[in-house]
């Protein structure tokens, strides 16, 4: 169903969903391997895109996929999608497929993203290097030597650092290269990089796109032509997501606008609280007046997003006694459901980032990582406060 001119919400329950013979609501699960053909002739008509129709499944033909992968695209504003098994399946297909000639990467990744780039990528002839974010001059340099790929994320995780799209978009376009973002923590609803020159928007879409916790998944939103290669690895690399996996995250998607808000709401919220908290030595979060990256996210996001990483005064032992202290906030990895989370990355996410790495990029001992979930906010105030309160031998009151 072509919706090009209907608003983000009504694309999120109508895009891409397929009408079937009993009236379905919604895309049906399609929870099958394969496809029965009348005739060899009628086979090789799909095969050979003479006719609509599906074939096998772990090639992505398969309509629960295709459906909603329609949809996501729609979403981001792409000529299509490819969902995955995983959001790191989704980001291997794609340095795999465009880093050959070399994959610049800005700021500080996810601890998987940075464990594939320096220690898989490499033995498949793969190679990164790996730039602050404000190394405009070392970029170009880069570029200049034939780098065809520039990989970032924003925000970023864990810092949720800001990244100018346009500005690099612009510059890795004028060498001939190709720019790939992560933008699992804005979401479409708050960022849409392929309107701002991105080549390909990447999520992860165990968070906020499917957004229960319940289902693992990625996509690759982008021009067919940049898709191209990148099914083959997934084909090739059996990657594709499952039909019941498909079919969750199409549900999920129906609701992703009014979640998203409404943690975009609460987080913003949260986070003017706890910059004015003693205990907290630094809160991250674009939203904020003071936060390095708040002009750029301005310009680039139409929110700020569920995400707040925060330095609590003390070690490492001191952030775990807070984080264990919450009792709203589950302990758990990742992110993005309707229930809050804290994890500290040092311990979780960037374990794998030897100590002096993590400490070059600033994911110290005492930070900790916030999912704001759908709770209501005062208490998940409440929660924060009265933990940080035992932190540092404090009274309620005291505070």
């Amino acid at each position: 169903m072509a919706l090009k001119n209907n608003g983000f919400a009504t694309n999120c329950i109508h895009a891409g969903e397929i009408a079937d013979q009993f009236g379905a609501p919604h895309t049906p699960t399609y929870d099958t391997t394969t496809f029965k053909f009348g005739s060899t002739a009628d086979m090789l008509d799909v095969i050979e895109d003479r006719t609509p129709g599906c074939f096998y499944t772990r090639y992505g033909s398969n309509p629960s996929i295709t459906s909603v992968e329609a949809k996501l695209a729609s979403l981001e504003h792409g000529e299509n999608a490819l969902v995955f098994a995983s959001g790191m399946a989704a980001i291997s297909a794609t340095l795999m497929a465009h880093g050959e000639q070399g994959i610049i990467c800005l700021s500080e990744v996810y601890g998987g993203t940075w464990e594939l780039m320096t220690k898989q990528l490499p033995t498949l002839n793969r190679h990164t290097q790996f730039l602050k974010a404000n190394d405009i001059e070392g970029l170009k340099q880069h570029l200049a030597a034939g780098s065809s790929l520039v990989y970032f994320e924003t925000p970023s995780n864990p810092l949720l650092e800001i990244i100018d799209i346009p500005l690099i978009c612009s510059l890795a376009h004028s060498y001939g290269a190709k720019v790939a973002i992560d933008s699992t923590f804005a979401t479409p609803v708050n960022q849409q990089p392929l309107t701002l020159g991105a080549d390909i928007v990447i999520h992860s879409a165990t968070k906020y796109l499917g957004g229960h916790s319940d289902l693992t998944g990625g996509v690759a939103t982008a021009a067919d032509d940049a898709l191209e290669p990148m099914r083959n690895w997934r084909k090739n690399l059996g990657q594709i997501l499952a039909p019941d996996s498909a079919h969750l995250l199409a549900r999920s998607l129906a609701t992703l606008e009014v979640r998203v808000l409404r943690q975009n709401s609460t987080a913003l919220h949260l986070a003017n609280v706890l910059q004015q908290h003693p205990l907290v030595e630094q809160v991250y979060y674009p939203g904020l007046d003071n936060f390095i990256g708040h002009e750029i996210a301005k310009r680039q996001m139409n929110g700020f997003g569920g995400m707040i990483s925060i330095k609590v005064a003390g070690d490492g032992a001191a952030a775990t006694k807070m984080v264990d202290g919450l009792q709203l906030f589950t302990l758990a990895a990742s992110l993005g459901g309707v229930e809050s989370l804290v994890s500290q990355p040092t311990l979780t996410s960037h374990r794998d980032l030897s100590p002096a790495m993590r400490q070059s990029r600033a994911i110290t001992d005492n930070l900790i990582r916030l999912s704001i979930g759908l709770e209501t906010a005062e208490d998940l105030e409440r929660d924060l406060i009265q933990s940080l309160c035992k932190v540092g031998n404090m009274s309620d009151t005291g505070k």
